[in-house]
């Protein structure tokens, strides 16, 4: 199933590094297209997750309260889930939808040469790029390192945008994932640990801007909240 997807991608690459004969800016200018491409179902994703968060106080109450009642619980949550426009799909389809690409894109980086028999590409793939001598031989810290820490404030970033998560999961994709991802980067080509450093880069920045118009937007719903009381305090002693 990823074969198709990381060949089509790997023609895409090609194209893009005969237009700027170079392969690490090619794989730059990939990873931000594909992050660009999948914008739209990333912020379905922050937006389930900001939602979900809103309601995690209220969710709480009605499991504790109907504990014993599993269908009358549920008959609460779906209440709440339709007052406030969350489905649960709203969460997993945006998901769903960006695996094979990002793993089609995982698999392409990871073994180019397995997807891409372009002559060109043959000796692009071992191409040098800042400090790296070869781009398809892993890169043993700078990458690895810049791709871990760029990991772990994508995650903090994310869990900003999605309010309080706490737990063990929590802990293990803040600080065990970034580390898993250094030690994983110092195996793989470099430039597949380039391509994660560079999305994530991008990841952190979309998420920082969405979390500034949504803050915009909470901030003038509360203001039009606050003013339609008003109003109606005033017709009221009128």
């Amino acid at each position: 199933m990823l074969k198709p997807i990381a060949i089509l991608i790997g023609y895409i690459l090609s194209f893009i590094y005969n237009l700027v004969n170079n392969y690490g800016i090619s794989i730059i200018i990939l990873t931000l297209l594909t992050r660009v491409v999948m914008l739209p179902m990333y912020a379905k994703q922050i937006d389930y997750s900001a939602k979900m968060s809103a309601v995690q106080d209220e969710v709480k109450e009605i499991q504790a309260k109907y504990a014993a009642n599993q269908v009358k619980m549920n008959e609460k949550m779906q209440e709440i889930y339709a007052r406030e426009g969350i489905s649960p799909m709203s969460g997993c389809l945006p998901m769903l939808v960006q695996m094979p690409l990002i793993l089609g894109l995982f698999s392409l980086l990871r073994t180019p040469l397995a997807y891409m028999s372009q002559p060109a590409m043959v000796m692009a793939v071992h191409e040098s790029f800042l400090w790296v001598k070869d781009l398809c031989q892993p890169d043993n810290w700078i990458l690895p390192i810049l791709a871990g820490v760029t990991t772990y404030l994508t995650t903090q970033a994310t869990s900003a945008a999605a309010g309080p998560a706490g737990g063990m999961n929590s802990a293990v994709m803040k600080y065990v994932y970034p580390i898993m991802i250094v030690m994983l980067g110092r195996s793989f080509p470099a430039g597949l640990a380039l391509y994660w450093a560079v999305g994530n880069a991008f990841t952190i920045v979309q998420t920082l801007v969405m979390n500034k118009k949504r803050e915009q937007a909470n901030f003038q719903a509360e203001v039009e909240k606050e003013a339609r009381k008003n109003v109606k305090k005033r017709q009221n002693n009128n």
